[in-house]
């Protein structure tokens, strides 16, 4: 199935994570010829996206596209000197003219949020099958369009929410939820205690020439200049994505549902703002609270920017409260503790540098979560090639990416969004389903209007 025998061997960390993660006979399958893969937005992590695709199959990757000429040559360089062929990229400056071309197998996106929509549907509409970072969309409507679009043109759609594919998490699933060590499970909290949250005054300055900022800002407001905006920046202005309800909540969220097999939340609360940090130009809550509800069970989030984490250990993790014990996971570990009489369970992330031992100077690279975006790629490429959903289909990741959104919504407005997605409208509530699409700005267009 696309894949390489020996690249394939060397993705297993253990036999262990393979079996845990259900990936034991990829390897029968193979592939011919190279996927063609073009990759949009050329920053960390869409090179760490990319590069994780070349260590588990044969891939060209054909084409390369950023606003940032710089960042795009640099990316160029890297590429032709991971893929096999030492072939470099063609470069683009607008990924409309990459996918043009209409020679892409599949097509990896890792722009800003506001971009996300847009360029999902183009590549699908392409020809191509998407692996899209999270959150897929900044507002209920775009996801939609995403979804819809995917099922139109029967194309796979693998959403950038890996935590479904790292070791650990995939084992406390199947050896503690699943056999029902936790009994009934009727609370979960969520958390994001990192100081992540970019705050500032830099000063206005004019565009460089390398950097179409025009086109880096698309469909969101174009703000004043005040820098380059990569990796932190963008992230603190809501023009851009959902904060970091949008930037960090999705994944806990995507992994507790994925763990207790959740759909849409009944209904979803939300209160908060900027208590703390009060002093720059970021408009994104530095403090929110959120509950997500479902028959006899909340989940709660909680994210601060600001201060000590309620639990060190657990600084972006969830936890999972039944009747038998509880469960606490990160991206790093995850702790099983009985009520009463029983054993208590650990497990840490799974490393593979020994087999990838590029990963250890590979420049910014999240060591803890290469493995996962590693086996994701996998389920992807097998998803593709046997045209089943992959464990994070473009549906489950729209179902998480909109109840983040709609938690946002619920804090501004100051009441409870309850979502039907049959309709798609907030049910008794035309002010927020009015909501459910962004402006755009001109020329562009939304997805839903098309």
């Amino acid at each position: 199935m696309n894949i390489n025998r020996r690249r394939f061997l060397q993705t297993a960390s253990s036999s262990l994570a393979l079996s845990m993660l259900g990936t034991d006979g990829l390897d029968l399958i193979y592939r011919k010829d190279p996927l063609r893969v073009g990759l949009i937005g050329s920053g960390w992590y869409g090179k760490s996206d990319l590069f994780r695709l070349i260590q588990v199959t044969d891939v060209d990757v054909v084409s390369l596209c950023d606003v940032d000429q710089h960042m795009l040559s640099e990316a160029a360089d890297l590429v032709s000197q991971r893929q096999s062929s030492g072939k470099k990229p063609r470069m683009y400056g607008d990924y409309r003219k990459m996918l043009a071309e209409k020679d892409l197998d599949v097509v990896l996106i890792g722009t800003p949020d506001h971009w996300h929509a847009l360029q999902a549907i183009d590549a699908i509409k392409a020809g191509a099958h998407v692996y899209l970072q999270k959150p897929i969309s900044v507002d209920v409507l775009e996801g939609e369009a995403i979804l819809a679009t995917a099922r139109q043109y029967g194309k796979t759609v693998q959403v950038g929410t890996q935590r479904k594919s790292t070791p650990h998490l995939v084992h406390a699933k199947k050896n503690i939820i699943d056999k029902g060590m936790l009994g009934k499970i009727s609370h979960v909290e969520m958390c994001c205690y990192y100081h992540m949250r970019a705050n500032g005054n830099p000063p206005l300055e004019p565009v460089p020439d390398f950097f179409d900022y025009e086109m880096w800002t698309g469909p969101a407001p174009l703000r004043p200049y005040d820098g380059i905006p990569h990796r932190r920046w963008w992230r603190t202005f809501m023009e851009y994505g959902n904060g970091i309800m949008g930037d960090m909540c999705i994944h806990m969220l995507d992994t507790v549902r994925w763990m207790l097999d959740l759909g849409w939340p009944n209904r979803i609360t939300s209160t908060g703002g900027i208590y703390v940090q009060k002093d720059g130009k970021s408009n994104s809550p530095d403090t929110q609270h959120a509950t997500f509800e479902y028959d006899e069970l909340n989940c709660v989030w909680d994210h601060r920017s600001w201060g000590t984490p309620a639990d060190p250990d657990y600084p972006w993790a969830f936890k999972l409260y039944g009747e038998k014990g509880t469960l606490a996971a990160s991206v790093m570990q995850y702790d099983f503790i009985p009520r009463g009489e029983g054993t208590p369970l650990h497990m840490d992330v799974i490393y593979e540098r020994e087999k990838y031992p590029e990963d250890v100077t590979e420049k910014d690279i999240e060591l803890h979560a290469a493995p996962a975006t590693r086996h994701h790629m996998l389920d992807f490429l097998h998803a593709i090639e046997t045209n089943t959903k992959p464990v994070a289909d473009i549906e489950e990741g729209h179902i998480s990416t909109a109840a983040c959104v709609l938690a946002n919504m619920s804090m501004q407005l100051g009441r409870p969004m309850v979502y039907d997605p049959s309709q798609k409208i907030v049910v008794n509530d035309p002010e927020a389903t009015e909501q459910l699409k962004r402006p755009y700005r001109n020329p562009w267009k939304h997805p839903s209007e098309s």
